[in-house]
């Protein structure tokens, strides 16, 4: 679907949408109806680099040109040299695809993006409010004339990615076109570079099972897959960092380094940029040796070559996770009888799964994370009825917090700290042009994590340090019951988040609210903040005890106010009076919520009991760490702010333990 005309007039009738530090107010959202156009000043001039890739789509007899924003590991969060959705089109968001034809100019992203994509673009491109293949390729039949060349760079598509694609171009005469060399790698000139001097670190801490025990693991997951693969491809960055227990420093808050590893019953390769493995990397990877548990290092971008040599042999077979192996790697797979794919990797269901180890330390580092993310909400409660802090200062001072605490590494993502209108966007971060001051007036929204050692963290905290109106008290609240009733839900192994999600929904479709992002993903030890392929979404596998994820419900008023309550949990087994085999979830995350945004009387007798008993824990974990750290003045406000409630309407009791029942019984069924 185009963007309509009235996106227009809503930019023009937006009040107040973001305030500066100094509290004069301005538009932040373009206006391309108007003549001249309205740009912000976060608004990004792309003519030179669009006229550049048009130049250069004409000799290769494309008439239009995809731009993902991802990488040629497919992945989430990528390096700045991997930004080319960024570079072409001035947007930042993690999510989105570009396309570009020598007329138009068009973005497609969800509705986390949408406002945030109103104020970085300028007036040569359009916004698709959508993230769909079979929208992208509606558009480009309509653009593209029969018998066009739509061309791509194979490397940052999936299998699944460039089939969707296929099947919605089929019947419409127009083709893809495979173009490895990348054309807007040529025309950004100042593309930065691979790092020279970030080398692949070993790990900083005894880890339970060595690289060794895993390699011999995952090829006895190999030897028992009844298609007989001969050969594991592992392409994510989290494969060959967990398989090796290595980290690195080429993705911004995510310890991973550019890498492929190809693993047989016999050899084990490693793809990388090899000026950055040190000799002590060498001795630890057993690389001067030739055997089953010796690492040949290779090249980074030999993989292709190498791929070509194995698959050429007769009688192999290779295992592939189509969710992160490009299609450029893909493609040389042949023939299909050489080709064995599933979603995901053994290595990342294997991942997903923490040791009693992995688990513990995990804990642990929650712990220290919630004493870091305390003193940051006691600090605002003094300072902003002094007018003085904004939301950029107050994601300074709580990653500041973070660095003191032990085996801090920074922090996990870009925090997201945002005010009134701004916490309305989903993933706003703050910059020094759309920065607000931090007042008693408003919702405050502050989404944060740190890489530790041990674990990676990641909270969601809204409060409000004046008087809530009664339909923010009532949203939150709503946002609370979603949260309480998923950590509280017993359901039985095997059972996929998927299925369980409308738990979090379920308070807020009942006043006819809702959220527009997923309710929870998978979170890892010293690993990324989003680690699939655990969560609540479709393409989650089935939840088993001992995986960890966030549980994030939330409401977003558009320019008013946002709401998310974050968690992260742990599957464990639950103790029931007959069934054997079921799990319920464990909270780790241990920070208190505001407690003038609860609003109890929507709350049943059981929730309030989960509440109560959520806030011993608190009590009991947080406490001690908070003494041990001198933090006298903390502790006092975690009591303070950890004090039991009142129970609850028996009423909604009711209500929501006979909702809770129906929908258990579906999800036996499904199972």
């Amino acid at each position: 679907m185009k963007t309509p005309s009235c996106v227009w007039l809503l930019a023009l009738t937006t009040a107040a949408v973001t305030g500066t530090v100094f509290g004069v107010y301005e538009r932040t959202e373009r206006n391309c109806s108007v003549t001249p156009p309205y740009l912000p000043i976060t608004a990004v001039n792309t003519t030179v680099q669009l006229q550049e890739l048009r130049k250069r789509m004409l000799p290769m007899n494309i008439s239009a040109y995809i731009i993902p924003g991802t990488d040629a590991h497919l992945s989430e969060y990528i390096a700045p040299r991997d930004a080319r959705m960024a570079f072409m089109t001035g947007f930042t968001g993690s999510a989105g695809t570009a396309v570009v034809t020598q007329t138009k100019a068009t973005l497609w992203t969800d509705s986390r993006y949408w406002l945030q994509a109103e104020r970085q673009m300028d007036c040569n491109w359009e916004l698709e409010m959508d993230v769909s293949i079979s929208s992208v390729a509606k558009w480009l039949i309509s653009e593209v004339p029969p018998g066009g060349n739509i061309g791509f760079d194979p490397f940052l598509f999936s299998l699944t990615m460039q089939e969707d694609y296929a099947f919605s171009l089929e019947s419409s005469k127009r083709s893809l076109k495979s173009i490895p060399a990348n054309l807007v790698d040529e025309v950004w000139k100042d593309r930065p570079p691979v790092s020279s001097d970030s080398p692949v670190c070993l790990p900083d801490r005894v880890i339970p099972r060595s690289w060794q025990m895993k390699v011999e693991h995952i090829r006895g997951v190999i030897r028992d897959n009844p298609y007989m693969p001969t050969a594991l491809l592992l392409s994510a960055l989290d494969e060959t960092a967990w398989l090796f227990n290595l980290r690195g420093n080429d993705i911004p808050y995510n310890p991973f380094f550019y890498s492929y590893t190809f693993l047989t019953m016999d050899e084990i390769w490693l793809f990388v940029h090899t000026h950055r493995v040190s000799e002590e990397l060498k001795v630890y990877l057993n690389a001067s040796c030739a055997g089953p548990l010796c690492v040949q290092l290779k090249s980074y971008d030999s993989v292709r070559e190498h791929l070509i040599t194995y698959v050429s042999q007769p009688e192999v077979k290779v295992w592939i996770g189509t969710e992160y192996t490009n299609y450029a790697l893909y493609e040389l797979i042949t023939p299909q009888e050489k080709l064995l794919t599933s979603s995901y990797s053994p290595v990342l269901t294997t991942k997903a799964i923490k040791d009693e180890t992995e688990q513990q330390i995990l804990r642990d580092a929650h712990v220290r994370d919630a004493v870091a993310v305390i003193q940051l909400l006691m600090w605002l409660e003094k300072v902003v009825s002094e007018g003085t802090e904004t939301e950029l200062s107050a994601a300074e001072y709580v990653n500041k917090c973070r660095s003191k605490q032990n085996d801090n590494r920074g922090p996990s993502f870009e925090t997201i700290s945002a005010s009134g209108p701004n916490a309305a966007l989903a993933h706003y971060s703050p910059t020094t042009e759309t920065n607000r001051r931090l007042t008693v007036d408003e919702m405050y929204l502050i989404d944060s994590g740190g890489q530790y050692l041990d674990g990676t963290t990641d909270i969601t905290r809204t409060v409000h340090w004046g008087t809530p109106t009664t339909m923010q008290k009532e949203a939150f609240t709503r946002v609370l019951m979603g949260n309480i009733e998923i950590s509280r839900t017993i359901f039985p192994s095997g059972t996929r988040g998927a299925n369980m999600e409308m738990l979090g929904r379920r308070a807020l479709w009942e006043v006819g609210l809702n959220y527009g992002h997923g309710t929870g993903h998978g979170v890892g030890n010293y690993f990324g903040v989003h680690e699939w392929p655990v969560g609540f979404q479709t393409n989650n596998i089935p939840f088993s005890a001992g995986m960890f994820t966030s549980i994030e419900p939330g409401y977003y008023k558009e320019n008013d106010f946002g709401i998310r309550i974050e968690d992260v949990v742990m599957t464990t087994p639950a103790h029931t009076k007959y069934g054997h085999n079921f799990l319920t979830f464990d909270t780790v995350s241990l920070v208190p919520y505001d407690r003038k945004l609860v609003d109890t009387s929507l709350l049943s007798s059981e929730q309030v009991q989960w509440l109560n008993k959520y806030y011993e824990k608190i009590r009991d974990l947080v406490g001690p760490e908070l003494d041990k750290q001198g933090l006298s003045a903390e502790k006092d406000w975690m009591l303070r702010n950890t004090e039991p409630f009142e129970s609850g309407s028996s009423a909604v009791c009711s209500s929501s333990l006979t909702f809770v029942a129906l929908v258990i019984a579906l999800l036996h069924n499904i199972v």
